[in-house]
């Protein structure tokens, strides 16, 4: 433990402050209440050292923090009060827990001696965070502060990372106490960092060695392992051909030559198909979700399994493995990447490109250079790939949108593309975004969101506005939820049961906001348009009317087999 700080009496609120400086936090994203006063009486007088953002709703908040975290590396940090300030952040929550995003949430609290007593703004929240956290814990003396924040960081940026939440009651905020900070090395019991095991490395090269169709699966704990040039060294000396889950994008450049694209639902014809074609599947931060797999009974059954996680606990959860390598990603692929021989796959390889080649007449070509009257949606990512020259962070949304700008966006930088993964979170494209732009300023940060979950989290325009946050928002509307409504066309014999919207004056809103915004109806005033908001260097809105009832394609539909990947 190294001591940060010496003695000094100071409040629990105090304390608090202290606390985040002395874990190097310089931003924190929340919501003031009656619970959590006394610590925002604190940040009125620390403000030079430490900013606040007011966000509109606790959910912007949250979101906010997951997009600051996922651009930057860093902890991300929302504050709250109790009852429903605490209650709002949960959605955020239960997104960063199943994305692995490192946040440290702040909830206020009831005086101790209401504890259970129905008092006004009381709920349990320890108790209703406790299935979608890293780790909680609720503090009702101010001597706990300093632990508890310690413990709290390091949890929450360890190991494969995740929300961590304090619950602190108001009269611990008041509670005078002497201060002493540690940050934290080690926890008993909890071990972030498994030893990788020796003979599993070496089982894994003999593999990969005498593979003859091997295919890489990445995912995000590549990027969250800061494992990028590593697993860079491993695809080259391996020559094997990589796909990536929506969450691990970015972490190869778009443009690489083993980059054959994404797997998942709406992934990439190819590497979906040869999934179950493969002898060899190196899966490298993964965790083999049902978006993935489709029906788990029919996945690459042919094929021999690698699997590189941190967590224990994703071995064999959903699929079984042959070599588990449980550890860091970026010293197990230094370690087979010393031992493999350096191999290429060219035959194995051009499968890849004959199939690429059959999507691309069948789906791409439309979707990219339509020859029909309505803008498409794939198109309006290609004109912000030609201004932005592929070194944006994107941040989507949830829906075809989404799945339209993970298979279109350019990317040559890691922590570019920022999504909701594995909750699926409608609304958090436009907080991300900004909490995104706050966590790298130097970048240009553009959101991508469908009319649909734009107005979930709408009001996040205002803190936008208010600190001229220059982040570039595009709402790709097709007056439809998209993404229900392409399966209801699909699988409900077009039944579009409350998937239509009638939708208000986009462009007004933002105006409101004193926002800089336009509409573009036309293909040829598209590219202006969008080379008009990237040059801005202020916040900017670009409403793109799109088809109503494009689809999006390849799909696997829901529990079918890879193979059963579907072009129209």
């Amino acid at each position: 433990m190294n001591k940060i700080m010496k003695k000094k009496k100071i409040s629990g609120a105090e304390a608090v402050i202290h606390s985040l400086l002395n874990e190097g936090v310089d931003l924190v994203w929340g919501y003031p209440g009656g619970a959590i006063m006394p610590v925002y009486d604190e940040f009125y007088k620390f403000q030079d050292k430490l900013k606040h953002i007011l966000a509109r709703h606790e959910q912007g908040a949250i979101h906010a923090a997951q997009g600051y975290a996922r651009s930057s590396g860093k902890v991300g940090v929302a504050i709250a009060t109790s009852g429903p300030g605490a209650t709002n952040l949960v959605t955020g929550i239960a997104d960063a827990q199943i994305d692995s995003t490192p946040v440290v949430c702040i909830t206020g609290q009831v005086p101790s001696h209401l504890l259970g007593s129905d008092a006004f703004q009381e709920t349990d929240i320890i108790g209703i965070s406790m299935p979608v956290t890293k780790w909680n814990y609720q503090i009702t003396k101010a001597s706990e502060i300093p632990e508890i924040f310690a413990k709290a960081f390091y949890i929450a940026k360890s190991g494969r990372p995740g929300p961590v939440l304090i619950d602190i009651t108001k009269d611990a905020q008041f509670e005078l106490f002497d201060y002493e900070y540690s940050k934290c090395k080690g926890i008993r019991s909890y071990n972030p960092l498994p030893k990788i095991n020796s003979s599993s490395i070496d089982d894994a090269v003999r593999l990969i060695n005498k593979a003859k169709k091997p295919f890489i699966v990445w995912g995000q704990g590549v990027i969250l392992g800061n494992a990028e040039d590593e697993f860079k060294s491993f695809v080259e000396k391996s020559g094997i051909p990589a796909a990536w889950t929506i969450l691990g994008v970015s972490a190869l450049p778009t443009s690489h030559e083993l980059n054959v694209g994404m797997v998942g639902m709406h992934g990439n014809y190819g590497p979906n198909l040869l999934t179950n074609e493969c002898d060899l599947l190196v899966a490298i931060g993964m965790r083999f979700d049902d978006r993935v797999t489709g029906d788990p009974k029919t996945y690459a059954n042919q094929a021999k399994i690698i699997h590189l996680d941190i967590d224990p606990a994703e071995i064999n959860k959903n699929i079984k493995v042959e070599v588990p390598i449980i550890g860091d990603c970026k010293e197990s692929l230094k370690l087979i990447t010393e031992k493999i021989e350096k191999r290429s796959h060219e035959k194995w390889i051009s499968k890849f490109d004959d199939l690429m080649k059959i999507e691309f007449d069948k789906v791409i070509n439309s979707d990219l250079n339509p020859s029909k009257k309505g803008l498409t949606m794939g198109e309006s990512i290609i004109a912000i790939n030609e201004q932005t020259n592929g070194e944006a962070i994107i941040v989507t949304d949830v829906g075809q949108h989404q799945m339209v700008a993970c298979r279109y966006a350019n990317f040559i930088h890691s922590k570019s593309n920022i999504t909701s993964g594995g909750l699926g979170t409608m609304g958090f494209a436009l907080p991300a975004a900004m909490g995104a732009k706050m966590g790298a300023m130097n970048r240009e940060v553009v959101a991508v969101i469908g009319d649909g979950g734009y107005q979930m989290t709408i009001q996040e325009l205002g803190t936008i506005f208010q600190l001229q946050i220059p982040v570039k928002i595009v709402i790709l509307n097709n007056d439809f939820l998209g993404m229900v409504r392409q399966w209801q066309q699909l699988f409900f014999d077009k039944r579009y049961a409350s998937t239509e919207m009638i939708n208000p004056d986009f462009v007004t809103i933002a105006k409101g906001y004193y926002l800089d915004s336009e509409r573009v109806n036309d293909r040829k005033d598209l590219r202006p348009a969008v080379e008009r908001m990237i040059k801005s260097k202020k916040p900017y809105v670009l409403e793109i009317c799109v088809e109503k009832e494009d689809n999006v394609f390849p799909m696997i539909p829901s529990g079918a087999s890879v193979s059963e990947v579907r072009l129209s």
